[in-house]
């Protein structure tokens, strides 16, 4: 088995309290042939401080600014500009990930190379700790899709070759906060598939805040996704309902869905 080069894009803001965690779970990976690719984007704590004191103590971070604030899908499309590796992975700078991730899901591309992506399982975690797991299936099919995207992104390992294929991500405004879902969408539209390891290899920080975050005007966009993606794929008028969703969960009060949303994992 060769050791291609992994190049992890992670795109930064407001995330000082919780990025060296997150570093750190790249730098103890038991696979060792990566480079890290940090670009804040204009964060307004010391984030951009604390990314540049563990870039100056291993050399395979790479550290940029933005000059002024992109969003993430500009921003891993920066990153991407820069990745030198012949596969990207994913992870958010508020996140923890399993110290072999990357060795299992590198060893999974190398090994199968009808797949253009593989994830895993994804814990949910708070301040109280982990409180349920997202469960993928094995291999997602297109009527999947209708409920949601059916890949863990921050967790993912993709081939850098069929992302530049792709454009990388539509830094459109109407594909804000549904960046991986409309990437996934046209990959599979594009022929290629995706695959989800069945276990847990990356947590995401989930808390009420993260749930405040997603305005009513993102939740109209995944909407109007889903309705697209439902014609492109052909799907019979059951699962087109499920385009509704969004706009039925964003009416529901946030102290509502937050209980919901942790009950439905747990």
């Amino acid at each position: 088995m060769s050791k291609p080069l992994i190049s992890v894009l992670m795109a930064v803001y407001n995330c000082s309290d919780t990025l060296t965690d997150a570093v750190n779970c790249i730098i103890n990976q038991t696979y060792k042939n990566w480079e890290l690719i940090i670009i804040d984007d204009c964060s307004k704590d010391d984030t951009y401080s604390v990314a540049k004191g563990l870039a100056d103590k291993d050399s395979r971070i790479k550290l940029y600014k933005n000059e002024k604030n992109l969003t993430l899908a500009p921003t891993l499309n920066r990153c991407l500009e820069k990745a030198s590796g012949e596969c990207t992975a994913r992870m958010d700078g508020d996140d923890i990930c399993a110290l072999d991730r990357f060795e299992k899901e590198v060893s999974f591309l190398n090994s199968h190379p009808e797949y253009a992506l593989v994830s895993c399982q994804m814990d949910l975690f708070d301040d109280s700790g982990v409180y349920g797991t997202v469960q993928y299936k094995e291999i997602p099919e297109k009527t999947d899709f209708a409920y949601g995207s059916p890949v863990c992104h921050a967790g993912c390992m993709m081939r850098k070759s069929v992302l530049e294929e792709l454009g990388g991500y539509d830094i459109s405004p109407e594909k804000e906060r549904i960046e991986d879902y409309d990437l996934w969408i046209r990959m599979y539209d594009a022929g290629y598939k995706a695959y989800n390891l069945q276990e847990v290899l990356y947590s995401m920080r989930d808390d009420r805040n993260a749930i405040k975050r997603k305005k009513f005007k993102f939740r109209i966009t995944e909407y109007k996704l889903k309705k697209r993606m439902c014609k492109s794929f052909g799907l019979p008028v059951k699962y087109r309902m499920m385009a509704y969703k969004p706009l039925i969960l964003g009416l529901i009060p946030s102290f509502v869905y937050s209980y919901l949303h942790k009950k439905k994992y747990r």
